[in-house]
């Protein structure tokens, strides 16, 4: 049996894949940084996660080749790091890769370092012989050892060169423009600006943005539900429903297990990457969950319920906290465990499979590969007639049928690995996925569910028993690497959802309490802006700044929300100012390149219709609250007469009605004594399908 290298003793599934490896691997730590120093050799830092195709490729052609590693032990200290437990790491090393590549970046990435962790070459996947017009690996270690042993004083002026841009890059965010303009800059024009753009990027026929590789944009996509509601622009409205109609009907969906995947790599939503990641679930869900409030969709129904099956099937722990990932492959095999041949259908259908197979695209040549993806060309209805078929309800029960035959048959298949790690900024993602399911389906297991979830993280990932430090990372009953501002971002936005659900006021007072402990920790005071990492996290080059949002949302975007929140919330003037400081450094380019920053779009027009709190008080409080939280949608926050704005509002003392009162502009309604009439006054509307 091969003898394991230093990565046996981690906990990250990703840096257990590559214990057995032959080079001989670093976690990213003191001890390995500390031995670049001594013996003045090159740090090679290849950078992924447990999920990644590409990375599996990598270790199986090279990693686990004997020569190639032979020479990385003998000229490099070779570091591994899970790109989800250690973001920050990331982000330095796929900002420097990007500067070197012309914006090329990617998994696996593979920098190279000076002993003093300054990057001064880097790619992603290299093939062992030249291939796809890049060099080989063996290549590209042989020129970077001989370039260091030779040219140092190059290779020095290199490193210092891309240190400098990124170090540059921090400070370029500060803004000229005088808070007292605000008012002024954020007007229905910075919205429609935004869309306008945002316009551009849209496909009109198979929806989301772009063409191939094609991601689920959820962030985009709310702006485009929040355009209509604010503006009832019925683009907007169409663009968001093609969108999520097309996912929701695409191979990016699980039709049997539940879920969807990371993305496809056509641009019809058909052939997705098999990966399934908890926060592309998350932000689905979320926003479906919105969407089915406005529409009342069956099919948004059915995708909700059956993500959140799979997740609490496959990615629940008996904790309570959410796992991350599953991998695309099983077997060596992307998406073997998810495709099907006809024959197999057949078998196990018998005379079923004829309109089974019609439904969900199966064919004898299949439609990747031989195979066949399941996927939904066309609606029940269209299909119904098509086929001259007269009872829908009967033929949902018999798809229902068949689906169940061909789940518990793919149970028999070797599944794909499960990254069990738990992380705290994707569960707290989730545990919002949760709340927003619950308002809009008002399922009460799903507010269980979120409630174990935020219990759990909070007691497990908490550094001191007492203190608001956490770590982001939990595997095997521990806990490790310091929280990100992305993780208490988020966790903050997931309190205020509880908040919500719950009307329970220790949800928001810990909310702002974990608010003021970031101010803290992470706020630049000179550029509104906050760092990435903590003053605490010393084993970095630098702290970055991180402003773009990606498959999630960024840390900065997360916490301009918050504070938007809070500050009407709490009716606490400070948050607001600042988040309206924050949201003027980046106005320009929000209006400018919003698909990069769709939640910061959101968060624009939270300032241009501000956040309107409806107070609901008397005998039948909680059940008036939950008809408003499945009716209510963007610019709406619905609460308990705790909430520090609508306190003192003069009700009679023996009231025996239950009474809503609508908060906005510091001006409060009048009283109203009904739901309905109360969703008028809020400007609830509703687009039936």
């Amino acid at each position: 049996m091969k003898a394991p290298n230093r990565l046996i003793h981690e906990s990250s599934p990703y840096l257990q894949q590559h214990a057995y490896n032959p080079v001989d691997w670093y976690p990213w730590g003191k001890e390995a940084l500390d031995k670049a120093q001594q013996e003045d050799k090159p740090i090679l830092v290849s950078i992924g996660y447990s999920t990644c195709h590409w990375c599996h490729v990598m270790e199986r052609e090279s990693f686990e080749n004997e020569e190639i590693a032979d020479f990385m032990n003998a000229h490099f200290i070779n570091i591994k790091v899970d790109r989800e437990e250690r973001p920050d790491i990331d982000a330095i090393y796929m900002e420097a890769v990007q500067l070197l590549q012309n914006g090329q970046g990617g998994w696996p990435l593979n920098c190279f370092l000076m002993p003093d962790g300054r990057p001064f070459f880097g790619g992603t996947y290299f093939p062992p012989t030249p291939a796809y017009r890049r060099a080989s690996w063996m290549q590209v270690l042989k020129n970077l050892s001989t370039a260091y042993a030779n040219r140092r004083a190059d290779v020095e002026e290199q490193a210092s060169r891309v240190l400098h841009h990124i170090q540059q890059a921090q400070t370029s965010f500060s803004s000229t423009i005088p808070i007292a303009d605000a008012e002024v800059l954020f007007d229905v024009s910075s919205v429609q600006n935004t869309f306008e753009q945002l316009q551009k990027g849209f496909d009109q026929e198979h929806g989301g943005f772009g063409g191939a590789p094609k991601f689920p944009g959820t962030m985009p996509l709310r702006f485009c539900l929040n355009y209509y509601l604010a503006k009832g622009d019925e683009q907007a409205l169409n663009q968001l429903l093609l969108s999520l109609d097309k996912m929701a009907m695409g191979g990016i969906y699980d039709h049997l297990g539940g879920g969807f995947s990371r993305y496809t790599v056509d641009e019809r939503w058909l052939v997705p990457h098999f990966e399934k990641m908890l926060y592309d679930n998350a932000l689905l869900v979320a926003l479906l969950a919105d969407a089915y409030k406005l529409t009342k969709s069956t099919l948004y129904q059915q995708r909700i319920q059956e993500t959140l099956d799979w997740v609490e099937r496959e990615m629940l722990s008996e904790e309570g906290g959410f796992y991350a990932a599953l991998d695309a492959d099983s077997e060596g095999e992307e998406g073997k465990f998810y495709v099907w041949n006809k024959s197999e259908i057949e078998e196990l259908l018998g005379e079923d499979s004829a309109l089974f197979c019609a439904y969900y695209d199966v064919s004898e040549e299949g439609n990747w590969e031989t195979k066949n993806i399941l996927n939904i060309p066309i609606g029940i209805e269209d299909f119904m007639q098509k086929m001259e078929l007269s009872n829908q309800a009967e033929t949902e029960t018999f798809l229902l049928k068949c689906r169940t035959k061909l789940l518990a048959a793919r149970a028999q298949r070797i599944r794909p690995g499960l990254d069990d790690k738990v992380l705290l900024d994707w569960n707290a993602m989730m545990i919002t996925a949760y709340c927003k399911a619950y308002q809009a389906l008002g399922i009460e297991a799903y507010k269980k569910t979120a409630l174990k979830a935020l219990h759990f993280v909070l007691e497990q990932f908490a550094i001191t028993k007492k203190g608001l430090h956490l770590f982001h990372s939990y595997k095997n009953g521990q806990a490790q690497h310091h929280a990100f501002l992305d993780d208490y971002a988020l966790l903050i936005e997931a309190l205020i959802e509880i908040y919500a659900i719950t009307q329970e006021v220790r949800y928001s007072q810990l909310a702002k309490e974990y608010t003021d402990f970031v101010n803290n920790e992470f706020l630049d005071h000179q550029d509104h802006l906050y760092y990435f990492t903590s003053a605490k996290q010393q084993d970095i080059i630098l702290h970055k700044k991180i402003i773009y949002d990606g498959a999630t949302p960024s840390g900065n975007a997360t916490m301009l929300h918050n504070l938007q929140r809070i500050g009407v919330l709490l009716d606490d003037l400070s948050y607001r100012k600042q988040a309206e400081k924050l949201l003027l450094v980046f106005k320009e380019k929000i209006e400018t390149y919003p698909q990069s920053f769709g939640k910061w779009a959101n968060a624009l027009f939270l300032e241009v219709y501000p956040l309107q709190t409806v107070a609901v008080m008397g005998p039948h409080k909680e059940e008036f609250i939950k008809r408003l939280l499945a009716e209510s949608l963007f610019n709406t926050f619905v609460s308990t007469s705790d909430t520090k704005m609508v306190r003192n509002i003069s009700i009679p003392e023996a009231i025996e009605q239950t009474a809503v009162v609508i908060c906005k502009d510091y001006t409060c309604s009048l009283p109203i004594y009904t739901v309905e009439e109360a969703l008028d006054q809020m400007g609830v509307k509703h687009k039936m399908l």
